[in-house]
């Protein structure tokens, strides 16, 4: 199984969906890991400590806020990116998120006097904004770069987002009551009008 075979397997885990509602998305080897796997969302982790969950958490926020829908940490992003930073990042991808941390830790309260996750949502919104604009020479942001493996030497920021955005829409609570959800097994249907305010499906899989 490669690592975004893994992080499909983590992400239903952590979420709580049940693998049926993938069909016949998952390949077998990823079936018998669900099959055999504990609940994944219950496991102990002790990677970060809680000024750095704060932090994260607030970011997360910030990237999927809680409006008339579940926001990011209605759904328990929080922790699937510990999660996922402890047990499947690789060295170097962890010594760069642990960077990052140590600079939100120390760079923000010298700068604003506050620890990030007590700034206000704008202020918050835009350091994470400028740190975007730091890291935009990353590989991360080249044109219609989805649906490949994680980038090794992505910045914390990009890190941080991806992480959010698939745990947020891997997550019941995504899937459920932000996307469309209307599970249809064995049925798949390439041509579903959308109007411009409608927000996109998720049956036949929450990947």
């Amino acid at each position: 199984m490669n690592r975004r075979e893994f992080l499909q397997c983590a992400a239903i885990l952590v979420s709580g969906c049940s693998a049926s509602q993938l069909g016949l998305a998952l390949s077998q080897e990823q079936q018998v890991y669900l099959a055999t796997a504990p609940d994944y969302i219950t496991t102990e982790v002790n990677y970060l400590s809680a000024p750095q969950r704060r932090i994260i958490a607030a970011m997360a926020e910030i990237v999927i806020p809680r409006t008339d829908t579940p926001g990011a940490i209605d759904a328990g992003v929080p922790k699937f990116i510990e999660l996922m930073a402890a047990d499947w990042f690789t060295e170097g991808e962890r010594a760069i998120f642990e960077a990052g941390l140590r600079d939100m830790e120390t760079r923000i309260p010298a700068q604003y006097g506050r620890a990030f996750d007590e700034l206000p949502a704008d202020t918050r919104l835009g350091i994470m904004e400028d740190m975007e604009a730091a890291a935009a020479d990353s590989p991360w942001y080249e044109f219609g770069n989805v649906q490949r493996d994680f980038i090794s030497d992505a910045p914390f920021i990009c890190q941080v987002k991806e992480l959010t955005i698939y745990g947020f829409f891997t997550s019941e609570a995504g899937a459920t009551q932000v996307l469309r959800y209307n599970a249809m097994p064995m049925r798949f249907d390439g041509d579903i009008p959308l109007d411009p305010q409608d927000s996109t499906w998720s049956s036949d899989g929450l990947i």
